[in-house]
């Protein structure tokens, strides 16, 4: 086996060092220059984390603003379409109405004998510092079918929705025999003296809701139905 002499060892490891410290240099030099892509912190790993708090050191305006998210989700146009079509031609009630006002066709439609009889009862009331509003009155077919439509989808089901809301053939409110007074004190204090009047509670689920029954200031009023559906009157 032939060995290198130590003197040509020698010089080649002193002709290749200065050729290595020599492309060391110039590597750094285009790095300074031109800045190594593989430094730098990737923007992408920012948003991978999904935290959105900014890197440390780094600004956090940067980072693009999140979508603004409505309050609330825009409102069924369907439904939006109809209440469109229904005023208080149709019964609606703004607030504030009380049974003295002629102006409001949900007041001014309501039978001429269940009225004289709320504004009877209206003073003595008021002596109690009770004051009557009206929350729904006389109602028109279109109204009603509308609150029936929506009683079936809230409570899911003709069946339960008729506890609450008759149809538009055999509502009360449709033929202007019933009214919704509020707030509770007026309906309370209508429950201890409406008799007086004539005005009696029809239904144990509905306090709210009062009709005239001529013969209840010599009888009293007649025995509540637990709710609409017990009433021979809904009955197809």
């Amino acid at each position: 086996m032939t060995r290198t002499p130590p003197s040509s060892r020698t010089s080649t490891h002193r002709i290749r060092r200065p050729l290595v410290v020599g492309l060391m240099a110039v590597l750094a030099a285009i790095v300074v220059t031109l800045g190594h892509p593989l430094l730098k912190p990737s923007s992408d790993s920012d948003s991978a984390t999904g935290s959105g708090s900014a890197m440390p050191g780094r600004s956090s305006s940067v980072r693009p603003p999140a979508p603004s998210l409505p309050d609330r989700a825009p409102p069924d146009s369907s439904q939006q379409d109809r209440r469109g079509t229904l005023d208080e031609a149709d019964g609606v009630v703004p607030d504030g109405v009380t049974v003295l006002d002629d102006d409001v066709p949900a007041v001014a439609n309501l039978d001429a004998d269940l009225l004289a009889a709320l504004r009877r009862a209206a003073p003595e009331a008021a002596d109690d510092g009770v004051a009557f509003t009206v929350n729904s009155g006389w109602r028109s077919p279109e109204y009603q079918n509308q609150l029936l439509r929506k009683a079936v989808s809230q409570y899911g089901s003709e069946a339960e929705a008729a506890r609450w809301v008759a149809t538009a053939t055999t509502s009360p409110h449709v033929s202007g025999d019933a009214v919704d007074i509020g707030p509770d004190a007026a309906t309370a204090w209508l429950a201890e003296h409406g008799a007086a009047y004539g005005l009696c509670r029809i239904y144990r689920n509905e306090p709210w809701h009062f009709e005239l029954r001529t013969d209840a200031p010599d009888r009293g009023c007649p025995r509540t139905y637990a709710d609409p559906t017990q009433d021979p009157r809904m009955r197809p």
